[in-house]
């Protein structure tokens, strides 16, 4: 008995490790953490529930309730993917930089095709989505052409980044974090730039009864199937994040 109260009053030992580089690290990955919680999150609901519920609704309430819901969700939505990806990339710089220094090599080439490769697999995705043959948007094509360009993508950074110096943290958050650039991307240059417009179009409607224009379903349609997209592309994501530091699969 004594003994075990011993150990119940016996202080902790904790050790909080020197110099700034493990606090920067630590801080970003909470923010990260944090952000991309909030960005994920919102994700799944436009995609689970938010795009089965605003058509559900009648035209009169339906534009009451975008101009207030939208805006403000959106909002989130979007500068919670600026800093989710922000914090992920200056955290993954860094892996990249102790990387390099412990081999003599640079890291320019694993950061620069990291940029190259997922931006290119962007473009080709918006030249999909903004191509006028509407059977390149039907969702078995598109869905394959996007998985072919995500698998091409992926196996290209590694291909351009097999020196035998960089370590399965790298190479997994070259590839899970290459898709969230990805994704921000889409955020950003796609659903953003489509819900804006169906936002202020919706405005109009409920303050003077202007009729919504015809385009206005083309572009909600191009929003939600990039954000299925993002949907879909969140659990490989998800998946080279838990790889990074927990499953190392990965040989340079």
């Amino acid at each position: 008995m004594q003994t075990l109260a011993l150990m119940m009053f016996h202080s902790p030992q904790i050790a909080i490790p020197e110099g700034p580089t493990p606090h920067i690290q630590l801080l970003l990955r909470w923010i990260h953490f944090a952000a991309g919680i909030t960005w994920v999150g919102l994700l799944y609901f436009f995609v689970l529930i938010n795009a089965k519920f605003l058509p559900a609704l009648d035209a009169s309430t339906r534009i009451k309730v975008v101009p207030v819901l939208m805006p403000r969700a959106l909002w989130w939505f979007r500068w919670s993917s600026v800093v989710t990806v922000l914090a992920g990339i200056w955290y993954w710089m860094m892996i990249v930089g102790a990387d390099a220094r412990n081999a003599q090599a640079s890291g320019g080439g694993a950061i620069g095709t990291f940029f190259g490769i997922w931006t290119l697999a962007f473009a080709i995705e918006m030249g999909l989505l903004m191509s006028p043959a509407e059977a390149l948007k039907k969702r078995p094509v598109f869905g394959a052409i996007i998985a072919a360009v995500v698998i091409a993508a992926a196996w290209l950074y590694l291909a351009l980044n097999a020196h035998g110096w960089e370590s399965n943290r790298l190479l997994a958050i070259g590839i899970g974090g290459g898709l969230g650039w990805f994704m921000l991307l889409n955020v950003w240059g796609i659903v953003w730039r489509m819900q804006k417009k169906i936002i202020l179009w919706t405005e109009a409607s409920a303050a003077d009864g202007t009729p919504m224009p015809p385009e206005a379903a083309k572009l909600a349609r191009i929003a939600h199937l990039a954000a299925q997209t993002n949907f879909v592309l969140s659990f490989p994501m998800l998946l080279m994040m838990a790889v990074a530091s927990h499953y190392p699969m990965f040989r340079s």
